[in-house]
């Protein structure tokens, strides 16, 4: 079992199912699972696809793509979702191009040790989506002017802060609906990115 609710096949779909099922099929033909989960209701599968390219795969970010996945992953190990970090931290890796920097990222981050790899700006957007995922309740504004003090312009911040945000709407998703990687195609990522 792929998830703890009904998940209609590819096969099966039809009208406005196969319609939306068509604009999230992965390169490889499949629908991966976090898609599929929304499979009783159509209408928040598009939502879903289009905020997640908004943020992490519109070429209007400034921030690396490679840094915007290692967020995705930090995000997705604060809050324990397996799904999300087996699929964005292999997004990393390829991204990366360096396997022993990606392990040693890997292990700092599953460790919540990020300074042991990250300095500055990077670190101090690690720590801020930590917060944010972890301690939202406790956010004021000089974590922000933290961010600005380690060299991060407004953008920037807003990137992460979209990033982050959706990494626990979706962990929350997958989470919430036991959703696993049963099936999917593991850490595909555009070659022009």
């Amino acid at each position: 079992m792929s998830a703890w609710i009904e998940m209609i096949p590819l096969e099966e779909a039809e009208g406005e199912l196969k319609r939306v099922y068509d604009m999230v099929q992965t390169p490889s033909g499949t629908v991966d699972n976090v898609m599929r989960a929304h499979s009783l209701r159509p209408h928040t599968m598009e939502g879903h696809v289009v905020l997640y390219k908004s943020v992490l795969h519109n070429p209007e970010n400034v921030l690396p793509f490679w840094f915007l996945e290692v967020i995705a992953s930090y995000t997705s190990i604060v809050n324990n979702c397996e799904y999300s970090l087996t699929h964005h931290f292999m997004n990393a890796r390829r991204l990366i191009a360096d396997e022993p920097r990606s392990d040693a990222i890997f292990e700092a981050l599953k460790a919540g040790t990020p300074e042991s790899i990250f300095s500055g700006k990077e670190l101090a957007l690690l720590r801020y989506a930590a917060k944010l995922t972890a301690d939202v309740g406790k956010m004021v504004k000089s974590d922000i002017d933290v961010l600005r003090q380690s060299g991060c312009d407004d953008g920037e911040i807003l990137e992460v802060n979209q990033v982050c945000a959706y990494f626990n709407y979706s962990n929350r998703l997958l989470n919430g609906l036991g959703v696993t990687t049963e099936g999917d195609v593991i850490g595909y990522y555009k070659d022009d990115a």
